[in-house]
């Protein structure tokens, strides 16, 4: 049976884990986001933007997994 998932991504002979390339993907469009918001005087709206900025991150990370790389 073939696993149609990938269990490791080989870069230039080094085996990561795929929830690391998520991780990475999922951390650059929080930074986008929040540039995003910033520049639109958005964040302003919220309380605690260090929460808001790892919320945004899960949020992706949770997409990526459901409709990209799933690990």
């Amino acid at each position: 049976m073939i696993n149609r998932y990938p269990h490791e991504l080989n870069i230039g002979d080094v085996y990561l884990s795929p929830f690391v390339i998520v991780l990475f993907l999922a951390f650059i469009l929080a930074i986008i986001t929040t540039l995003i918001l910033n520049r639109l005087k958005l964040s302003r709206y919220f309380f605690a933007t260090s929460y808001v900025f790892v919320a945004i991150m899960v949020l992706y990370i949770l997409l990526i997994d459901h409709f990209w790389i799933k690990f």
